[in-house]
């Protein structure tokens, strides 16, 4: 490990150095302490993503302004003799949200959904950058996409004809919908809570240019823990406004998100393609066969 990162500015102020093996990303991560007492998030990502990272970086940076405890970029540049490409965050301190939302009452759970709807919210007042496609010109062909991997993978989704005509129903609604900044895998996997309650942003490295409702895509995890949780966020993003349409583009980019994540599940083995399968059951049951544009877990304000 050393090798990998000598060439860091300042790494030989490093007193600890923890890989961090959770997550999907390809990139090492690492969980860095320095002697003057700061705490680092360290990726490494190997020297053909140069440009992506870079982009993350500077993205990133562009949320520095703001009052959220988040990962905050500190430095990023090319290590380990060229091959690799590090970045280099503040460290938030918490505990996993998936973890700690079961030993709260309804009302916390509801608080803290509240919450990362806000702080959602927030992220998407920052501008997107300048797209050469309008955004239904780009989803139509994800869709497309998604659509023709799920036929070819070999795994079959149950009520999956009802999700597709879902889908094919509903492709209109992508027309004339903004496009902002996006945390890209907002749920409650990439969220800590600090012991005094506060809930810390992480893992910004899906981050992307899209609709902001298309963030909700994920929200099936934060349901499937807690619909108290789910329920507060859509209300602290829509301060308890919730318009109609929402629900219908929710429910398209949520039956979408079941589409495509078969074929991404075959890659990683059969229990990953359980777990999805089983997922997009559950998915179905909350909609109805998506015969029903608000799922069943919803909580009204």
């Amino acid at each position: 490990m050393y090798l990998m990162h000598r060439e860091i500015p300042d790494a030989r102020t490093w007193t600890r150095i923890k890989q961090i093996h959770a997550g999907w990303s390809d990139d090492k991560k690492y969980y860095i302490q320095t002697n003057d007492g700061r705490e680092l998030l360290l990726r490494l990502a190997d020297m053909s993503q140069y440009e992506r990272k870079k982009w993350e970086y500077e993205s990133v940076r562009r949320l520095i302004h703001m009052d959220i405890s988040m990962s905050r970029p500190v430095d990023f540049g090319i290590c380990n003799e060229g091959r690799s490409v590090y970045t280099l965050f503040t460290w938030v301190e918490g505990e996993d949200a998936r973890e700690v939302i079961h030993r709260l009452g309804p009302s916390e759970q509801y608080r803290l959904g509240m919450k990362s709807g806000e702080i959602l919210r927030s992220l998407h007042e920052i501008p997107a950058q300048i797209q050469s496609l309008s955004w239904a010109e780009r989803y139509n062909l994800k869709i497309d996409k998604y659509i023709a991997n799920y036929r070819t993978c070999g795994t079959h989704l149950k009520g999956a004809e009802q999700v597709l005509k879902y889908i094919e129903a509903h492709r209109y609604l992508l027309g004339s919908r903004p496009v902002t900044f996006q945390h890209g895998d907002y749920h409650l996997g990439n969220m800590v809570v600090s012991g005094s309650g506060e809930l810390g942003i992480i893992d910004f490295n899906r981050l992307d240019d899209g609709d902001p409702w298309e963030e909700f895509n994920r929200i099936t995890w934060c349901a499937k823990e807690s619909a108290e949780f789910a329920s507060g966020r859509i209300h602290g993003y829509f301060h308890d406004q919730v318009p109609e349409l929402f629900f219908k583009l929710m429910a398209l980019y949520i039956a979408c998100n079941q589409i495509a994540s078969v074929p991404w599940a075959v890659s990683y083995g059969e229990a990953e393609v359980k777990n999805m399968l089983e997922q997009a059951e559950q998915v179905l049951e909350w909609y109805n066969g998506f015969e029903t544009s608000v799922p069943s877990w919803y909580l009204p304000s």
